[in-house]
Order: C-alpha cells, then structure tokens, then sequence
C-alpha cells in the first residue's frame, strides 16, 4: 500500500518551471525603455513591486559612472514586457570610502523635495573638507545645500531632476554657492529616495531639441551650393596666373642650372691635385736622405776595417 500511495504522489505533482514564462524588466522612459534584466514569474501579477537593481554603465555604457546603482519597481505588465518606475539611487560604499578620509569633517543633510509635477523626492547629500569645522560652519553649509535643492526641483519634473543628479548638475551648483561660504573640497548626492510619484503628466522638453536639429539640416543645405561657387572661382584664377609666369621664369631657371656646374667642377678638381702635391714631396725627401745616411754609414765601417788590417 505504501508503494502504491508514493506513485500516486508522484504522478499529481507537477514541474513548477514549465508553467513560469519569462518576461523583459523595461527601465523607463527617462532611461529610454532599455531592457534591464529578464524575470521569470507564473503569473504577470506576481511580478508588480518587484524591484531591481542595475548600474548605470550598464544602460549608458560610460565606466565613469559605474558606482552609481539605480533602483526600479515593476507597475505593470504588457504582454512580455514589464514597465518600471525610479525609485531611487545610492553609491557604492567603496566609492565613499574613498572620500573620507581622517582629520576631515563630513556634512551630510536629509531633505524633502517637492518637483513641479508633484512628485516628493527624499535628497542626501553629503560635503566633505580638507580640514574640521566647527558645528556653526556646518549649519551655514547645510542651509545653502538645502536652498539650492529646493530651488531645482521646483522648477523641473522629476525626471529632469533625477537627471540633474545624476549628471553631477546639482552637486556643482552646491559646489559653487557653497564655496563662498567654505572651501569645502566635493559635494555628491549618494542616495535619493521617492516618496510619492508624480501626480501631473508633464511632458519633458526633449521634443524641442528635436526640432531645432531638425531646422538646422535644411539651412546646411542651402549653404553647400553657395560653397561650391566659391570653390569655382579659386579655381580659375590659378589658371590666369599661371599661364603668364610660364614664358618669363621658365629659361632663367634653365640658363643658372647650365652655368652653376661648369664654374663648380673645376675648382673642385684644381683644389684636389694641389692637395696631393704637398704630400709627394716630404715622401721623396725622406727615401733620398735615407739612401745617403745608409751609404755614409757603410763606408765608414769599410774605412774602420781596412785600419784594423793595416795595423795589424
């Protein structure tokens, strides 16, 4: 009976893999729908508030901004596509550490802001020093980091403010007003939080660039034939001024080139033979008073040798 009642179990339990299908985790918009990752999930509705994490060299393919980590939640699901939402950013904790060091004070701030579109957006910034302030000091820095990040949001959309951030926007415009104040040594934004999402659609200013681009192209165009009449023109003038040099300047060029080797040649080879006279004639001096020096010197030894005989 026990055998009987293992198979009977094992027939009515089924493979939960096969009945999960896969879906693509699409960032939004601002991020240009990329694909972030792939999910499996048995039905699109256990896939809503799921949230993923994702560097930003992965959708931007630039490595100066790989320590900054985005965060999307899935809101909904079309067919295999699963659409996300921002809900914040944080930076890697190695690239913290490297910012803070000892002996130097650190002035971090937590700050609610509201954007046009009305979103609420949670800020933390952080500013760092070569040196310690005193606490009055970093109260002043505090208040120009906060007046500056209230002034941005509110004259921009969410997504434009996420894009400030990230950008390095924000930071350099804290740098700035805060540096009349302190010579603080860098400000960065290392984590960001959504508290609640936009409640007005807003569209973003990308279509004007568009069509600025677009009525640039059509002016290039008229200009190029007006270019190529220019380029006409310089052409035949070098033609004019060509054909009346050819008739002056042409057999001077050819009468110097004739005379110039002629008077160069002969000099060379007068001042070659001059050279190699002076060198004969020490060399035919030497040999002469060598054969003299060597005659003497024999017959003094043949007059030595006929008084020995004699005397002998």
């Amino acid at each position: 009976m026990a055998k009987a009642r293992s198979r009977s179990t094992t027939r009515k339990i089924k493979d939960r893999w096969k009945s999960k299908n896969w879906y693509s985790v699409l960032a939004p918009p601002t991020f240009d729908n990329a694909t972030v990752a792939d999910t499996l999930a048995d039905s699109p509705d256990s896939l809503i508030n799921r949230v993923t994490g994702v560097s930003l060299q992965d959708l931007t393919n630039d490595f100066r901004k790989s320590h900054i980590t985005l965060y999307f939640k899935i809101n909904r699901v079309e067919e295999s596509n699963a659409y996300t939402q921002f809900i914040g950013h944080t930076l890697t904790s190695d690239y913290l550490r490297r910012m803070i060091r000892r002996r130097r004070s650190k002035i971090d701030g937590v700050y609610d802001v509201t954007t046009r579109d009305g979103a609420v957006i949670r800020v933390k910034p952080f500013a760092t020093t070569d040196k310690r302030i005193q606490n009055s000091q970093k109260k002043v820095i505090r208040e120009a980091m906060k007046k500056t990040i209230e002034d941005q949001g509110k004259t921009g959309t969410l997504s434009e403010f996420v894009r400030d951030i990230l950008d390095g926007k924000i930071g350099s415009d804290i740098y700035k007003n805060c540096k009349k104040l302190y010579p603080v040594k860098r400000i960065e934004i290392y984590k960001t939080e959504v508290v609640s999402q936009p409640t007005v659609i807003i569209e973003d200013k990308k279509p004007k660039k568009v069509e600025k681009e677009e009525s640039k192209e059509p002016e290039k165009k008229e200009k190029k034939p007006a270019k190529k009449e220019k380029k006409t023109e310089e052409v035949k003038e070098p033609e004019l001024k060509e054909e009346i040099p050819k008739e002056t300047k042409e057999p001077e060029v050819k009468e110097e080139i004739k005379e110039e080797p002629k008077k160069e040649e002969p000099k060379q080879k007068k001042s070659k033979k001059e050279e190699k006279k002076p060198t004969k004639k020490p060399i035919a001096k030497k040999t002469t008073a060598e054969k003299a020096t060597k005659v003497k010197t024999s017959a003094k030894k043949s007059s030595t040798a006929k008084k020995k005989s004699t005397k002998k």
